[in-house]
Formats: C-alpha cells, sequence, structure tokens
C-alpha cells in the first residue's frame, strides 16, 4: 500500500472541487463534494497505476507547496 498526496482547489465557475495528483499523468478528477471527490481520485488514481510500467519506487514523492507572492 502507498499514499499519495492530491492538491485540491475550488472551481467556482463549474462549483466543483478539483483533485490532481502531482507527478501521475491522468491523475485528475472532480467532484460536488470533498467526499465524492476523494472515491473519485481513488478510482483514477489506481487506473492510472494500473498502466504505468516502471517500479512504484520511481514515482515523484511529495515534498510541499510553496505559495507565491505577486502583484497584480
Amino acid at each position: 500500500m502507498k499514499t499519495f498526496t492530491a492538491y485540491v482547489e475550488w472551481d467556482p465557475e463549474t462549483k466543483l472541487y478539483v483533485g490532481i495528483v502531482p507527478g501521475i499523468p491522468g491523475a485528475h478528477t472532480q467532484g460536488a463534494t470533498l467526499d465524492e471527490l476523494q472515491k473519485n481520485l481513488k478510482e483514477v488514481l489506481e487506473l492510472c497505476l494500473e498502466e504505468y510500467e516502471g517500479p512504484v519506487e520511481d514515482l515523484p514523492h511529495f515534498i510541499g507547496l510553496q505559495q507565491i507572492e505577486v502583484v497584480i
């Protein structure tokens, strides 16, 4: 068993939560609730990992987030 970290944001245009697992191609989805998003992320991540051909150890490792302040 391996734990992955997802980046989650709220899309005000679609009124949906959007989740992305960084570094895993295709591992992104959306949901109307956080519970639905988590279920969808688990499902899409399992599908992406079925297609992955390399060793699991070679997958990206979550390090952290950085906030960048810009003047707009």
